[in-house]
């Protein structure tokens, strides 16, 4: 099977994937602050397509999540958004199973899947759908070339844990803490642990979580990750600007700026890893 390309955007140096919430706070807004994140530096692009009931979010974008859906960011809107973004990197699906299950006319993941496939998405992170679950979603995914990215919490393990090897693809989501999602002030002393769980993984491993900083960024690649996700930092920008009414150019710049320091980061993570045995 050949690599794909959520695969290859971690080769070559520490990926930098951002999240934002698609249609966070307007349509035509979102699609400006997406394409700045690439513009900053973005590998892969998380998009979420909001759902009412968010539950592995913090506040904050459970706040972005509701901006949205009261702009009007539908399934079917979220398809078009992908179409009409200008942007050259993979770009992951993050949502919940109940509108992947429900989308199309006949219930299970194939109709979503196959939109997805169609319309540029290369992947998909569904944080309420168990491993043990994800049969179906991953056959569909197989059967038109799409990825499927789990989530490893800290507290994930035994035949959980085994699932999720035999189902991942593209990279893993390394989980640095427990609890929802959200920028933290620094960095959890879990990532270590975490990334030990899967280090024989044959997928890159990429760590989210409370990264807000260049700072964060490159400890968490020092510490053996294979990239970053950042999600609240980012969203917090786009929410900060909307209260305040700043223009939207504003706030891309903005985005831009804070996605060229996480990129920074990372890539100077990985120039403070130590070398291999035997080097």
């Amino acid at each position: 099977m050949a690599e794909s390309r959520l695969a290859a955007a971690f080769e070559g140096e520490p990926a930098f994937v951002p999240y934002l919430a698609a249609g966070d706070p307007s349509y035509e807004a979102s699609l400006e602050y997406v394409e700045a994140l690439e513009r900053g530096g973005a590998d892969v692009i998380e998009l979420g397509l909001p759902f009412s009931e968010p539950i592995a979010e913090g506040p904050t974008i459970q706040q972005a999540v509701v901006r949205a859906l009261e702009a009007g960011m539908t399934p079917d809107r979220f398809f078009a958004f992908v179409e009409d973004l200008d942007v050259d990197v993979p770009l992951v699906c993050m949502t919940y199973y109940n509108l992947v299950y429900q989308y199309g006319t006949e219930q299970g993941p194939r109709p979503f899947v196959e939109r997805a496939a169609e319309v540029g998405i290369d992947g998909f992170v569904i944080p309420d759908l168990p491993a043990e679950e994800a049969g179906p979603l991953r056959e569909a995914c197989d059967e038109f070339g799409l990825d499927l990215i789990f989530i490893v919490a800290p507290t994930t393990r035994g035949e959980r844990l085994a699932r999720m090897r035999e189902l991942v693809s593209g990279y893993v989501y390394v989980q640095a803490r427990l609890g929802t999602t959200g920028a933290r002030a620094d960095v959890s002393d879990q990532t270590e642990e975490s990334l030990a769980r899967v280090a024989d993984w044959d997928v890159p491993k990429a760590v989210g979580f409370g990264i807000k900083t260049g700072e964060h960024a490159e400890r968490i690649v020092a510490a053996g990750a294979d990239g970053i996700i950042v999600g609240s930092a980012l969203v917090d920008l786009v929410a900060e600007g909307h209260e305040n009414g700043e223009s939207t150019a504003a706030v891309a710049d903005r985005l831009e700026t804070l996605a060229r320091e996480l990129k920074r980061g990372a890539v100077a993570g990985a120039g403070g890893r130590p070398e291999p045995e035997g080097k």
